[in-house]
């Protein structure tokens, strides 16, 4: 989800007001941190705030950004912008990291890792599109959980596909250090905005190797290459269909879902952007 977020200006025109970092009284705790945090919020009037956390002792602020002007920097730049602020409350210094991220469940992450309690990232007051489907929810709790950090982020691109009317779309390619995707272990997730800026889909694409991921992204004529499915799963259409007692269920695998046609396949794209 990206630009898709101006649109709704009309209807949440708060989101666009200057950030609070809630720094009155604080200085920065170096020289450093005064500069880092100076360029990470030059352009900060055009952030769209997605989700807010404020420690109940003051001393932690976790912010999760749209930041619209990703389209004037390098091609494929992230539009995601994740920050936590530390305040010593004693010394009136602050602390500051920050760090984009091309998927929203990728920003969350970083910052429940940091600290932040997970249902205090959630977007369900942010407005912009939703989710289409189920299998986006599912995909999109994986990326988000990142269990035993099993997926690693090789590579990323965010814009638009040829005119913008045909919607906007974000990929992500990671290396998947599960052992059931030991065969495919280079993922592709994509994500592509309906021309409508309502809903959104992502869906995840399997390789052998990241040569053949980065191929595939930049030349989708080759059809859509599917996650195989998990062992376990597999073991269980075998015994399925396998000679069973009376009354035993058989348990189909699910479905693998194509992505949504809207996008077409074949347009050229340019730039890239690295995590």
């Amino acid at each position: 989800m990206t630009e898709q977020f101006s649109s709704w200006l009309d209807d949440r025109p708060d989101l666009f007001a200057s950030p609070d970092y809630r720094l009155d009284g604080f200085t920065a705790a170096t020289e450093e941190i005064e500069d880092y945090f100076h360029r990470a919020t030059l352009d900060d009037s055009s952030f769209v705030l997605l989700a807010a956390h404020h420690s109940a002792d003051s001393r932690d602020s976790y912010l999760l950004f749209h930041d619209p002007t990703y389209i004037y920097d390098v091609p494929g730049t992230a539009s995601y912008v994740a920050m936590h602020l530390t305040r010593d409350t004693e010394q009136h210094t602050y602390r500051f990291a920050e760090q984009k991220h091309p998927l929203v469940p990728l920003a969350q992450r970083w910052l429940v890792q940091r600290g932040c309690p997970p249902t205090e990232v959630e977007l369900s007051g942010a407005g912009g599109p939703r989710a289409a489907d189920a299998v986006t929810v599912r995909l999109e709790e994986l990326l988000r959980a990142n269990t035993d950090d099993r997926y690693e982020v090789l590579d990323h691109h965010t814009g638009e596909v040829g005119d913008f009317s045909a919607g906007m779309e974000t990929w992500v390619m990671v290396r998947d250090a599960h052992p059931d995707s030991a065969q495919f272990p280079y993922r592709i997730f994509l994500e592509e905005v309906a021309p409508s800026l309502t809903t959104y889909t992502v869906r995840e694409a399997a390789f052998p190797t990241a040569e053949a991921a980065d191929d595939w992204v930049w030349d989708r004529d080759r059809g859509w290459p599917a996650a195989p499915e998990p062992a376990s799963v597999r073991a269980e259409a075998a015994v399925a269909r396998s000679p069973r007692a009376p009354g035993r269920l058989a348990v189909p695998p699910n479905p693998v879902t194509a992505p949504s046609t809207g996008i077409s396949a074949g347009v050229a794209r340019t730039g890239r952007g690295r995590s």
